[in-house]
């Protein structure tokens, strides 16, 4: 689960860095990153039975945050001062981006399949563009309108399994539905991010937001702690933990920051909705998660979307002619 990675690319004031390495190592790097972002919610969904959503988001934001700390121990000092003008933000948006997005999708994956959050969750930038054009009064044009159509119209139809009988008696997955409410708060998160206009680099800047995560989730893992819902917890829960923790968080978001650097944040960020790939192979391979002809259909419709969406932007003003 990474998309928090490209709201902070997109968002942040880091200047964008000139890099000689081969483009195929950048998109290479990118690739790496989406595909480990797929394997987090297969690992969720094989532990959520021992390890309660919760738990896992807090754990696994706070160790990603613990483990990345030393890696921006150059710029300690630059993120003490930006704490003392800004942390009350800070807080609040890593609290929404990286703490409760994070709880309701791990949270979805206990009522279904990673195949159905891994597509859903693809549809958060087309709804981030959507909510920007509102609050943010970002262009948006007809083409772009209609793109959003027909992705979420490809969501529907995941969710009632292209069934029409389902579809008119309102018959949804919960899971799905918690997994439309995860996108729905990560677009805000994303549109806070923008409009906050933090000046801090990428890294340290997402390692705030870590820390705020943690920090939003800790009550959540208590409760859960209270009420016993670890009597469970073995070694999958553990193992799942250190892995979307390590390799599928830190090192997924150095992978991210180098594809950046190597291609720009917008090629780069374009690479995200192989996600959805990514997490239905792993959960096919590793959990035995069926692909159904729905999922084909509405993938094949979020895709069409998708290509609206980014082939069809409005016009940048500033290479407008004069």
């Amino acid at each position: 689960m990474a998309f928090h990675l490209w709201a902070v690319g997109d968002a942040s004031a880091e200047k964008p860095q000139v890099s000689t390495e081969s483009e195929a190592a950048g998109y290479a790097a990118g690739l790496l990153t989406w595909a480990l972002a797929g394997s987090v919610f297969v690992a969720v969904k094989m532990a959520i039975t021992e390890m309660p959503p919760w738990t896992f988001c807090f754990w696994r934001v706070l160790l990603s945050a613990l483990v990345l700390v030393p890696l921006v121990a150059s710029h300690h000092s630059d993120m003490l001062a930006f704490l003392r003008k800004r942390w009350p933000e800070a807080l609040f948006i890593g609290a929404i981006g990286l703490g409760l997005t994070q709880g309701v999708m791990f949270t979805a994956l206990g009522h279904t399949s990673a195949v159905n959050v891994g597509i859903i969750f693809g549809i958060t930038p087309i709804v981030t563009m959507v909510a920007a054009r509102f609050v943010l009064h970002e262009p948006m044009n007809s083409w772009q309108g209609l793109g959003s159509v027909i992705a979420f119209a490809g969501i529907v139809f995941i969710a009632v399994h292209g069934s029409l009988t389902n579809l008119l008696g309102l018959k949804l997955e919960l899971g799905d539905i918690i997994a439309l409410g995860g996108v729905v708060l990560f677009a805000g998160y994303t549109i806070l991010l923008k409009r906050a206009k933090f000046e801090l680099p990428r890294l340290p800047l997402l390692v705030l937001l870590l820390f705020g995560g943690a920090i939003a989730t800790f009550p959540f893992f208590l409760i859960e702690f209270v009420r016993g819902e670890h009597a469970n917890l073995a070694e999958t829960g553990y193992l799942a933990l250190l892995y979307t923790a390590i390799p599928g968080g830190a090192l997924m978001y150095l992978f991210y920051n180098w594809s950046v650097d190597v291609l720009g944040a917008s090629r780069a960020g374009a690479l995200l909705y192989t996600q959805m790939i990514f997490t239905a192979f792993f959960a096919w391979l590793i959990i035995g998660e069926a692909i159904e002809w729905y999922h084909y259909a509405g993938a094949g419709l979020i895709i069409i979307g998708i290509l609206f969406v980014t082939l069809l932007k409005p016009a940048d003003p500033a290479s407008a002619p004069k």
